[in-house]
């Protein structure tokens, strides 16, 4: 699991741009619960998609 995943960070989806901005909700093990802008929450298994952290005022 990628550590910097942390409740509060900020990401993309890297296959789905429409989904929009996503911050973080919860991150167990390679469970990461994402609030994203577009379609709310989902769940991502970080096994199998890796999420790109990005800075919310930058981008």
């Amino acid at each position: 699991m990628d550590d910097s995943l942390v409740p509060g960070a900020w990401v993309r989806h890297p296959d789905q741009p429409d989904w929009g901005l996503g911050q973080v909700q919860s991150a167990i093990r390679n469970r990461i619960t994402v609030n994203f802008e577009h379609v709310g929450k989902v769940l991502i298994d970080s096994d199998v998609i890796a999420l790109t952290l990005v800075d919310p005022d930058g981008g």
